[in-house]
């Protein structure tokens, strides 16, 4: 009776012992993947790079940064802007075929013309 109840608590402070260390390995990485947060005292400069230029950006750069511009809008832009020179301001992207207000409230935050 003795060796059962050792038995017995033995295996339920290694099941306990190797749930711990199963815990431990499978957190460990969730924490590398953490991603620093910017703070509203982060310099202006951090800010704004994370703009999209319109006079300098390429096709395939607008459409993973813009929302709601797929690789026919992107080329849009692109063609239109070959065409018809820099934009002067973020809301001239409205002149370009596809594009519409919703699209355009939707990045403005995004862009610039810089």
């Amino acid at each position: 009776m003795q060796k059962t109840h050792i038995s017995s608590v033995l295996f339920a402070l290694l099941a306990g012992f190797s749930l711990a260390v199963s815990a431990a390995e499978s957190a460990a990485p969730q924490a590398a993947m953490v991603t620093p947060v910017q703070t509203a005292a982060a310099p202006a400069e951090a800010i704004e790079s994370t703009k999209v230029n319109l006079n300098t950006a390429d096709a395939v750069t607008l459409e993973r940064e813009l929302l709601g511009v797929g690789e026919v809008k992107a080329q849009a832009i692109v063609a239109y802007r070959t065409a018809n020179g820099a934009f002067a301001s973020v809301d001239d992207l409205l002149e370009v075929k596809g594009i519409g207000a919703a699209t355009l409230e939707k990045n403005r935050d995004k862009l610039s013309i810089n």
